[in-house]
């Protein structure tokens, strides 16, 4: 049998590595001259520089399964949770976020009424939010903000909820969907009725592992084990791929004008592209490409450890205060083996209209905000910037309902199969996970004849 796997980033990859032993004919078709995605390490100065995604949730297992396979449980490094504070900016000022935030829900009651973040409306509001009970709903999605706004004060919305998705999509609450996003507080609130009595449940029963992982070298380790372990069963092809049309033998996979034959496809590039190569498919093509996108530019600032006496693991500033910066990690602080002891390495975030700047506009931009929430004055020495194009994937309201369609039109197209960060979860162990069963299905579904192809 012949595989396409249309994508070499940690999704195809994954879905690569994952059909070893399965003694399947799989080429994994690239455009980039390298594969990888997002996830790109640099080193500067003895510094390690993620240009990509920094680590992953400790508390989803894939990522860490497929790096311990490769070899790389050795490799794996725990934030330093011990260090870890995260700041929010208010009124020009940097307020620690109160302990035991399960994100914006709070598990520390005491914590939270001590903290000068939020007003005394606000939490009285929270505290009221707990004696909230479930209630029947006609299950129709709602926006993140609707759903924050039916339990707390806006100022929670503001001051902690979109900052914090705002990090990880880029996106707008009153657009994100409440069960795509933050399906496990749909679940606190159709149990409990109350997100603070859920958080608190899932508090009792959290284990004690740290909340961030990666590797000791940076996650484009992971791409190079990938490399190296696909190097002697997979057909590694670089090419752009126009086109995917079912035909009587499987489909035909065009490639730089050259037609290829294969009996099952995975696409795992993003939405966008994925509509344009499955124009044929119909109805599929127009779902995807209604997925909406986001993108982003990171800026790593690195400075002599004297002149940056920052603590923590960085900040997040809400909307109503932010001017370039929508965070900032300092990278030296939450992991351990990312710079020398000498220097602080500074990961600036900025929004998808910083990309329309020079890279003086975009430094000189974040270097402002560093100098205005910081007080730091100091020349960097070195500046590192990555642009990311249409990077993150928006599950906006309709989301799960709109995949739900995309999977019985698939249906009709055996064979074809769609994996990646657009679907059912943005981190890389989402991705690692969703390359995995589409390369799992693909070796269950074989007819017996096709077993010994």
């Amino acid at each position: 049998m012949r595989v396409a796997v249309i994508g070499g980033g940690i999704t195809g990859l994954s879905a690569a590595y994952y059909f070893r032993g399965a003694g399947l004919a799989v080429t994994l078709i690239e455009k980039a001259a390298s594969p990888g995605g997002l996830l790109e390490t640099t080193h500067r100065d003895g510094c390690v520089l993620e240009r990509g995604p920094d680590s992953f949730l400790a508390s989803k297992p894939w990522a860490v399964d497929l790096a311990k396979a490769l070899g790389l449980g050795g490799e794996l490094i725990p934030s330093n949770d011990a260090a870890r504070r995260t700041f929010v900016v208010r009124g020009g000022r940097l307020i620690q976020l109160p302990d035991g935030l399960l994100m914006m829900i709070p598990t520390r009651p005491l914590s939270l009424a001590a903290s000068p973040l939020l007003s005394w409306k606000a939490k009285a509001r929270m505290g009221f939010e707990f004696f909230r009970r479930p209630k029947q709903r006609g299950g129709q999605d709602r926006s993140v903000e609707q759903f924050l706004l039916e339990h707390f004060d806006r100022e929670i919305l503001d001051y902690l909820a979109e900052p914090l998705l705002a990090g990880v999509y880029g996106g707008d609450p009153a657009m994100l969907s409440a069960a795509s996003v933050l399906p496990r507080f749909i679940e606190f609130e159709e149990q409990y009725g109350s997100l603070t009595r859920g958080a608190l449940a899932a508090r009792r029963q959290a284990s004690r592992s740290p909340l961030f992982l990666t590797l000791k070298n940076g996650l484009g380790s992971l791409i190079s084990a990938l490399e190296n372990a696909l190097r002697s069963s997979v057909n590694m092809r670089r090419g752009n791929v126009e086109a995917v049309l079912p035909s009587e033998a499987g489909f035909a996979v065009r490639v730089d004008g050259e037609a290829l034959n294969f009996d099952r496809v995975i696409v795992a590039c993003p939405a966008p592209s994925a509509a344009k190569i499955l124009e044929g498919v119909g109805e599929v093509s127009r779902l995807l490409a209604s997925i909406p996108y986001n993108s982003a530019m990171t800026i790593a600032l690195g400075y002599r450890r004297a002149e940056c006496p920052v603590a923590g693991f960085g900040f997040l500033v809400p909307k109503r205060e932010r001017q370039s910066l929508l965070a900032c990690t300092f990278v030296h602080n939450k992991f351990q083996h990312r710079a020398p002891g000498d220097i602080a390495v500074l990961r600036c975030f900025l929004g998808g209209d910083s990309l329309n700047l020079s890279d003086d506009e975009a430094a000189g931009a974040a270097r402002r905000d560093l100098a205005r929430l910081l007080h730091l004055e100091a020349q960097p020495l070195f500046t590192n910037i990555a642009r990311h194009h249409d990077a993150m994937p928006q599950f906006t309201v309709g989301h799960a309902a709109r995949i739900a369609r995309i999977d019985a039109l698939l249906e009709n197209t055996p064979g074809l199969y769609l994996a990646g960060n657009a679907y059912r979860g943005i981190g890389i162990p989402d991705c690692v996970r969703s390359g995995k069963e589409a390369a799992e299905r693909i070796i269950s579904a074989r007819t017996p004849e096709s077993r010994g192809a």
